[in-house]
C-alpha cells in the first residue's frame, strides 16, 4: 500500500480543466493531472435527470495533500458541487511513485 492517491473529477470545459491542473501542479499539491475530453456525464441534479459533455481530471498526489487539493478545486471550480473523489493507488512502478515524490510538496513533519 502506498500513501498515494488518484483524486478524480471533471470540469464543465477545457478552459477550467487545464486551469485547475496547472493551478494543483504549480503548488506541487499534484505530481502529474491527466485532463481528458469527451466524457458525457448523466446523473440526477436537484430532481432532474441532467446529461452534460466534461472533461475528466485525474489528479495523482498524495493522501496527506488531500485537504489542499479540494480546497484548491473547490476555490477554483464553477460548479456549485463539484466531483472529488479519492481513490487509493496501490502500488505502482518504483521509479514513478519515487518521481511523484519529488514533484510534490515535501510531507509536514509530524
Amino acid at each position: 500500500m502506498t500513501d498515494k492517491i488518484a483524486v478524480l473529477s471533471t470540469c464543465g470545459s477545457e478552459k477550467e480543466a487545464r486551469r485547475i491542473a496547472r493551478v494543483l501542479v504549480e503548488a506541487r499539491l499534484a505530481a502529474c493531472v491527466a485532463a481528458t475530453p469527451g466524457t458525457v456525464s448523466v446523473y440526477r441534479w436537484k430532481g432532474a435527470i441532467e446529461e452534460s459533455a466534461e472533461w475528466s481530471l485525474v489528479i495523482e498526489t498524495r493522501r496527506d495533500l488531500l485537504r489542499a487539493v479540494c480546497a484548491e478545486i473547490r476555490r477554483l471550480h464553477s460548479y456549485e458541487m463539484p466531483e472529488i473523489i479519492a481513490v487509493q493507488i496501490v502500488d505502482g512502478s518504483p521509479e514513478y511513485l519515487e518521481w511523484m515524490d519529488l514533484e510534490l510538496r515535501p510531507a509536514e513533519a509530524e
